[in-house]
């Protein structure tokens, strides 16, 4: 009993160190998207909100720094929030294999670990984006925008600002990610292990390979689906959160307001800057697990 307890523990403290050092590692490499795509999706005018010549205009008025703008609260708070969801997947999926009739059928358990995980984080993460968007959309130093926020920690007007649609954008669409990555991994691993018996040995090299493939493509196919889902309350998360003032839109009067301005384009409002979000998610997703992965494996090994 005393030995199952004690591997339990180490395996929590593996994911939780996997996932902090999975979660600084993807958010450095992609706040520049962050960033640029913030600004897109505050922007009311669908026709001025090309990639490009937000770039240009940022760094022409702000500087090359400006891409990292209001990256301080997330690198703060990310390697947090990652390590807290991916203790979660950690733990989902081996409750499923160690409780379910198929040891192999841990998706429902990840799924779901994924959604209250998602849900859980909201609270973190929702204030630290208020902060974020305050720098990147209405242009407030780090210092500013985290005293507008902090002053107002128990005023639900001001600093829960966007806690509704930040639920929304996290819930489900965190059980996608992880179930999707799940699911890719082990069909991955299947159809690899399938060709490897076809050919009976298999050297160091290709089990390299392998260990760098599966988390690199299953992360990023994990993250197109999620974002899939998810991404419409993002949009509706960034208008509520980048209007000035202390009082804040319900999901409902924002997503009215975002359709009233999409001209007749709906699709096209609720998934503007789309693209822009993949190019950040996808590679931010597939370091974020490969990190893990080999981060786990290494302090599994010692």
């Amino acid at each position: 009993m005393s030995s199952n307890s004690n591997d339990s523990t180490r395996e929590v403290y593996i994911d939780l160190v996997a996932g902090w050092s999975s979660g600084a590692v993807s958010i450095f490499c992609s706040q520049p998207i962050d960033t640029v795509l913030t600004r897109i999706q505050a922007n009311k005018h669908l026709v001025q909100t090309k990639t490009s010549s937000t770039t240009k205009a940022l760094i022409g008025n702000y500087g090359i720094q400006s891409l990292w703008r209001g990256s301080s609260a997330m690198i703060g708070a990310i390697p947090l929030q990652n390590a807290l969801m991916m203790a979660g997947y950690g733990y989902g999926k081996r409750w499923c294999e160690n409780t379910a009739n198929n040891p192999n059928n841990v998706l429902g358990g990840v799924f779901i670990g994924g959604c209250c995980g998602g849900v859980a984080q909201s609270f973190l993460m929702s204030p630290v984006e208020l902060i974020k968007v305050n720098q990147q959309v209405i242009g407030k130093s780090l210092s500013s925008a985290t005293a507008f926020v902090a002053s107002g920690m128990l005023e639900r007007k001001v600093a829960w600002k966007g806690l509704e649609a930040t639920l929304l954008r996290d819930g489900i669409p965190h059980g996608v990610w992880f179930a999707s990555y799940e699911w890719s991994k082990n069909y991955l691993e299947r159809q690899l292990t399938t060709t490897t018996i076809d050919h009976v040995q298999e050297n160091d090299s290709k089990n390299h390979n392998k260990s760098v493939l599966i988390p690199l493509f299953s992360g990023a196919f994990a993250a197109f689906t999620a974002w899939a889902v998810g991404y419409p309350f993002d949009i509706i998360k960034t208008k509520i959160q980048s209007a000035e003032g202390s009082e804040g839109k319900t999901v409902v009067q924002a997503t009215k307001e975002i359709l009233q301005e999409s001209n007749g384009r709906p699709f096209m409002a609720l998934y503007r800057g789309f693209g822009l979000k993949i190019c950040k998610a996808v590679p931010a997703s597939a370091v974020n697990f490969f990190v893990y992965e080999s981060v786990a494996a290494e302090l599994r090994d010692k």
